[in-house]
């Protein structure tokens, strides 16, 4: 089959891959749409020694698996589980100690024409949601995990730093709660699109110290975090959603002295990001900025790494 490898930072389209074959309690998904994701752009700039296909955000057909989901339309949780170390015993999952990640750690990704998870992986996508939309549902879950970590209320003043792809996911789960949200960016046309939906925005210069209770970080950069930190109320709490290339380097003094709670935000369930998708309370449409066959790929990361793109998705012509 074809598929997009990484090795050594570098990016090959190679169709000499063989199709694989799935373990006991595992399904082989037949891949329809992948989207090429900040976390690949950072495996190619060498975040993680990782050597394999890249890609964990995808829309697939099963093809082999339990009779329920053959020839259904699934998306899939990354965090592939023991169930039996410490982590999965206190349920939770996706800090297990034995875990395969998707397309990102000892386990093939989406950038191919197929791939293989664990059964309890998969999601069925609802009939009313497309699948460029669907493959939106590894962000989106994500985005929601940070309601996982910290209670928002009407009352709190809340700050979403960046206006990239997680930065406009982040900012529509977060509208839902009610809070005081301000979201700041470089782009006033992306910005646009969460304007068009009732959300404030301004530029980072919009942003006030020390007066929001809670920050969210989604630029993936040392200016992001330094203007989250400083926007942040003494015992604010910071929220650490983007991955890091390099090393950060960051005020601690300044963190104790204001009892600053950093939280680092990673993965989340599927089931309420399939919900707000079904339900339309999210648009992802707009995030969409062009897709490319699979064959295209080594193209479709060339573009996906230009300033002001958003979502790429890598379309299979199966």
């Amino acid at each position: 089959m074809k598929g997009i490898w990484l090795e050594n930072r570098q990016l090959q389209l190679r169709s000499d891959i063989p199709i694989p074959e799935p373990p006991p309690g595992e399904a082989l998904v037949r891949v329809l749409r992948a989207g090429i994701c900040n976390t690949d752009l950072e495996l190619l700039r060498g975040y993680y020694p990782y050597t394999g296909i890249l890609g964990h955000e995808f829309v697939g057909v099963v093809e082999q698996g339990p009779e329920h989901l053959i020839n259904q339309r699934v998306v899939g949780e990354i965090n592939a589980v023991c169930g039996k170390c410490r982590f999965c015993r206190r349920g939770q999952p996706t800090h297990c100690e034995n875990r395969t990640v998707l397309g990102i750690v000892n386990r093939h990704g989406a950038f191919a024409e197929y791939l293989c998870l664990p059964v309890e992986n998969l999601h069925p996508v609802p009939e009313n949601v497309p699948t460029d939309i669907a493959t939106f549902t590894e962000p989106l879950a994500a985005a929601l995990e940070i309601q996982q970590q910290v209670t928002f209320s009407r009352d709190d003043r809340v700050l979403v730093v960046g206006d990239g792809k997680l930065g406009l996911l982040v900012a529509q789960t977060l509208a839902l709660t009610g809070c005081q949200l301000l979201v700041v960016g470089r782009h006033p046309d992306k910005l646009a699109h969460l304007q068009a939906r009732g959300i404030k925005t301004g530029l980072v210069d919009a942003v006030t110290d020390r007066a929001f209770d809670i920050a969210v970080e989604c630029t993936g950069n040392p200016e992001g975090f330094a203007i989250a930190q400083r926007s942040l109320r003494p015992r604010g709490t910071l929220v650490l959603k983007s991955t890091y290339a390099g090393k950060l380097s960051l005020d601690a003094s300044a963190l104790v002295v204001d009892e600053i709670t950093l939280i680092g935000s990673r993965c989340g369930v599927f089931p309420p990001a399939l919900q707000l998708l079904a339900e339309e309370k999210v648009d992802v449409k707009p995030l969409i900025h062009t897709s490319y066959l699979l064959t295209e790929a080594l193209t479709a990361f060339e573009t996906a790494q230009h300033r002001g793109v958003l979502k790429v998705l890598l379309v299979n012509s199966q």
